[in-house]
């Protein structure tokens, strides 16, 4: 069965060209289009769509209130936003949409959103059977090779670690370790703390994090409590995981 698909988009024009475009991708079942966020709500319970193509301004109800109305139910959809302005997109990742969208449309970004959507469904049914009773232990120390030594910290004293050519930086809140050991193994074995891969060479412990700032196209600086000097970089592909961990 196909991805079961609604959109909600006041724009005649707009709306036209959503649903053609979805019309083209194989697997995609366009439930219902509405003009407006009250209209959607109630076609929505006639539907339940599995993923939502939300407008931000509309009439009557905006596309964010909307999302929280979703957010309520037992089995909430997939969110995408859709916005003719970049200036929405902290607003949309606070209500937990996987992704937005720009307008006018741009064909390979729909696709990216739509196999976004894809892979998160496949990942949830994976997990869902292979859930396990046993919870993984977090490591209460970590073990780091610097150099000729074996350093032991605290997982939770790392405020972040960087990928800088061969090695890794892991800044805690007293130094800053020099190791081999890679970015991600370092994630790995951080499994079960606070931390968050805000950008391909960026970890960060997201209890150090005093702000979050815009940067441009998508992308912003995180900056650490104690360290406003240093601005850490979100990806634009990790934005939504950043803000979505912020918030929990």
């Amino acid at each position: 069965m196909g991805l079961r698909v609604m959109i909600a988009e006041d724009e005649v024009l707009a709306r036209d060209e959503l649903e053609y475009l979805l019309q083209q991708e194989k697997d995609i079942v366009l439930l219902a289009s509405a003009c407006n966020g009250k209209q959607f709500l109630e076609l929505y319970q006639q539907h339940k769509p599995e993923l939502v193509f939300l407008d931000i301004e509309m009439p009557e109800m905006e596309g964010t209130e909307v999302a929280k109305h979703l957010m309520k139910e037992d089995n909430p959809p997939w969110i995408v936003f859709t916005t003719a302005y970049e200036d929405y997109a902290i607003q949309a990742f606070r209500v937990h949409a996987i992704d937005y969208l720009l307008k006018p449309y741009e064909h390979k970004r729909l696709q990216e959103s739509i196999n976004r959507v894809r892979k998160l469904i496949e990942q949830k049914s994976q997990l869902i059977h292979q859930a396990s009773p046993l919870q993984e232990k977090k490591i209460s120390n970590l073990l780091i090779e610097e150099g000729d030594k074996l350093v032991v910290i605290k997982p939770e004293s790392i405020l972040y670690a960087v990928k800088e050519d061969r090695f890794t930086l892991i800044c805690t809140d007293s130094r800053t370790i020099q190791t081999k050991l890679s970015l991600q193994d370092l994630e790995d074995k951080l499994v079960g703390y606070n931390f968050v891969r805000s950008h391909r060479s960026y970890l960060v412990n997201l209890d150090y994090i005093k702000e979050v700032e815009t940067w441009f196209n998508g992308t912003y600086n995180i900056i650490l409590k104690g360290l406003e000097e240093v601005k850490i970089p979100v990806s634009r592909s990790s934005a939504k995981d950043v803000f979505q961990k912020l918030e929990k």
